[in-house]
């Protein structure tokens, strides 16, 4: 088989999370510290050019050119464990549902002996909670490792967090098949060496995957939705899912194994 393992980024790969979860957790957050600040919508959509939430919020601050009352890493550092409480509450409360065809293709993935991780600028406690909470505990043993939050000193687009997922496999980078959802994911995964799947998200829509080696609408599930052929070689099959079988192709048509 030319695919050996497969790495999934977490937010706007598994669920809507930062449009539904992370930017309402950080107005929580704010609110909680007397902090005026909102983010909506389309202002969130602007500030995710900049990969992790304490650099994302760091951004902000200094755009608006405001100081907090303390040493700002402190300060920021407290600001993001409460937002991070907030993301997990949210989590709980039931107010967020998977992508279509993530839970299907990691359990194919076991059922092939295919390893599979997670590489994300999240919390690794974060992403523990909703797998435990909305696709089940029993779920979090699929995962060989998950890789998140300051793992690394360099975020995406940096390929430093995609370099560590293989070293962990211990599989050629371009044996190993990468799900993203942003430009600065796959970016760092071809930086690495590796072979993009790119499924976009509410925010991610309008950049620019013309590197990917393949984009499809979502992974699809056989009862619909289906998986929408962005971008795909055109001696891949006609698919309505991505299954093991059609990343195991797209490999060999990589060439990188």
């Amino acid at each position: 088989m030319n695919l050996a393992a497969i790495v999934f980024d977490f937010d706007g790969v598994f669920a809507e999370t930062e449009l539904d979860i992370h930017r309402v957790a950080f107005n929580r957050a704010f609110r909680d510290a007397g902090l005026l600040f909102q983010w909506d919508v389309a202002l969130y959509g602007e500030l995710l050019k900049v990969s992790g939430g304490k650099e994302r919020m760091k951004a902000y601050f200094k755009q608006r050119d405001w100081t907090p009352p303390e040493d700002m890493d402190a300060y920021v550092k407290k600001l993001h464990s409460n937002k991070r409480e907030h993301f997990e509450q949210i989590v709980l409360q039931g107010e967020v549902q998977p992508r279509p065809g993530i839970t299907r293709l990691v359990k194919e993935a076991g059922r092939n002996a295919i390893p599979v991780g997670i590489a994300s600028t999240a919390h690794p406690d974060s992403i523990r909670t909703f797998i435990k909470h909305v696709l089940g505990e029993d779920f979090l043993e699929s995962f060989q490792f998950i890789l998140g939050g300051d793992v690394v000193k360099r975020k995406k687009p940096d390929p430093e967090i995609y370099n560590l997922a293989c070293e962990k496999f211990g599989v050629q980078a371009g044996r190993c098949v990468v799900i993203e959802d942003t430009e600065n994911g796959h970016t760092a995964a071809k930086r690495a060496g590796m072979v993009t799947v790119v499924t976009p998200s509410y925010y991610s829509m309008d950049e620019d995957f013309s590197a990917a080696d393949m984009v499809v609408s979502c992974l699809g599930v056989p009862e619909g939705p289906y998986a929408e052929r962005i971008k795909a070689p055109e001696s891949l099959p006609e698919f309505q899912v991505v299954t093991i079988q059609l990343l195991d192709h797209l490999v060999g048509i990589a060439g990188n194994p």
